[in-house]
């Protein structure tokens, strides 16, 4: 199974709306009203035209290795091109710049982690893990990308690996492209609805 189609495995969970009951009841007092900010504060985010309220903390140097292992995760085929040309690591760097508390652990995990990836490219092949070919970064990628198998001398570098793979997922099936590599329409009108197959109604026992 090619790399990319693992990567498709991660799921999207869908939430479903509880239907309420039908039976009559007396009408209850109204809510009271939300407090809300202005619009486009963070009580009352403006999600059509967003305002990034924090910098963005990645370095060229670290960015160009995180740019690396996003293509490396996700590579550039006939069907969709790579994460970094959608934008994925300018996500993963907002993402990862976020003042909050998760997101600052995770943001040490993954400085020292593209550290450690320039690191073992120079001592292994003599350069960073950004300008080595394919081959040779599978080869230091094999000893991290499965957090359960990693040895304990590699097990930080595994926990950076685990973050930066769901990370490049979630940012590259949630763009257009990546929504088309994976076949996802969404919501879309049909012209008729003709319900169920006939051989699925009969599998059901609805029709003869």
């Amino acid at each position: 199974m090619e790399r990319r189609d693992l990567v498709k495995l991660i799921g999207l969970t869908a939430a479903v709306p509880a239907l309420g009951s039908c039976t009559t009841r007396k009408p209850e007092s109204p809510a009271p009203p939300v407090s809300r900010g202005p619009a486009g504060t963070a009580s009352d985010p403006d999600l059509i035209n967003p305002k990034l309220t924090w910098a963005k903390v990645l370095t060229p140097a670290e960015l160009a290795t995180l740019s690396a292992l996003c293509d490396f995760i996700i590579p550039a085929d006939d069907k969709s091109p790579s994460a970094s040309q959608v934008g994925v690591p300018d996500y993963i760097n907002e993402w990862a710049s976020a003042p909050y508390q998760y997101q600052q652990g995770a943001l040490v995990k993954i400085r020292a982690g593209l550290a450690w990836l320039d690191t073992e490219g120079a001592k292994r092949f003599g350069k960073p893990f950004a300008g080595l070919p394919t081959i040779q970064q599978a080869k230091i990628a094999d000893d991290i990308c499965y957090l359960p198998r990693a040895k304990t001398a590699h097990r930080t570098a595994a926990e950076f690996f685990d973050i930066i793979r769901d990370l490049v997922a979630t940012g590259f099936y949630t763009t257009t492209e990546g929504m088309k590599d994976l076949g996802y329409v969404g919501n879309v009108a049909l012209p008729t609805f003709d319900g169920p197959p006939a051989e699925v109604r009969r599998h059901l026992g609805l029709t003869s």
